[in-house]
């Protein structure tokens, strides 16, 4: 995927980078894999704000995405590359022999009619599913599990990929998107190739009205707040003294937050870059 710059003929279209979407295949979506996505506003079960700066938008169905893979050794044929509204990957609609359908996160690269396979000994291409102590070293993958069985839960976002390091007792090596090496176990399930729509990330929406299709409303500076609403609020004029924080006080520029108690430290060999 691309991504293109529009003729400055409007004001929103001056700085717009907008998707070209020319790997999307259909429009329809498989109704059979529909539900629907009720908005919370950012509201509670009493109706009161707890998230702010969320509300409105256009009007989404939720696709029913597989990150289990387990009809192990049952080819799959690629029917459509799909657009989802809620996820800035795309999707693939597969079809089995035995004639189920299922969605899947696109790998990058993946065409219609191409057939993919899960299964504990099938080959380590693109878009296929399997163990990750069945992959070679070096292996670019994604939608890694964490727990065996329970689906992908790591690197599902676009343009994202993982690399498989190296093998250590019943744990694998792998260098995550953010740069942080992990061991996560050689039973785990993981996918070959990297996420699809790797161009997201240099999209520009170009005007406020888009945003508020996509359900964010606008959000307000901490420092233009009086004391009462915010920490970083209040002042003569512009003036205003502290650190950088959150309406809650908890500094937003270095500060650890993570606990030094955490039950996956111990997997952890390498922490993210800063």
């Amino acid at each position: 995927m691309a991504v293109k710059k529009l003729k400055p003929i409007t004001p929103g279209q001056r700085f717009r980078l907008a998707p070209t979407f020319s790997e999307i295949t259909t429009h329809k979506p498989e109704k059979s894999l529909l539900a629907p996505l009720k908005k919370s506003g950012g509201r509670n079960n009493l109706g009161r704000m707890t998230v702010r700066y969320l509300g409105g938008g256009h009007k989404q169905k939720y696709r029913i995405i597989d990150f289990k893979r387990d009809k192990f050794d049952i080819p799959a044929q690629v029917l459509t590359i799909e657009y989802d509204p809620i996820r800035t990957a795309r999707i693939a609609l597969l079809q089995y022999e035995d004639g189920e359908k299922r969605y899947i996160i696109a790998p990058n690269g993946i065409k219609v009619g191409q057939t993919v396979i899960s299964g504990q000994h099938v080959a380590p291409e693109v878009g296929n599913t399997l163990p990750i102590g069945n992959i070679p070293l070096g292996t670019v993958i994604h939608n890694i599990e964490l727990k065996p069985g329970k689906g992908a839960a790591m690197v599902r976002s676009a343009g994202a990929y993982a690399q498989l390091l190296g093998r250590e007792g019943k744990y694998a090596s792998i260098k995550l998107p953010s740069g942080e090496t992990r061991l996560v176990l050689l039973t785990c399930l993981a996918t070959v190739g990297s996420v699809s729509n790797s161009d997201h990330m240099n999209v520009n929406v170009g005007k406020a009205g888009r945003n508020r299709w996509l359900g964010r409303r606008p959000r307000t500076r901490g420092v233009a707040m009086n004391p009462v609403d915010h920490p970083m609020g209040g002042g003569e004029g512009r003036a205003s003294g502290g650190q950088p924080r959150s309406r809650k006080g908890l500094y937003s520029k270095g500060k650890k937050t993570r606990s030094v108690k955490k039950y996956s430290d111990r997997f952890i060999r390498a922490r993210k870059k800063k």
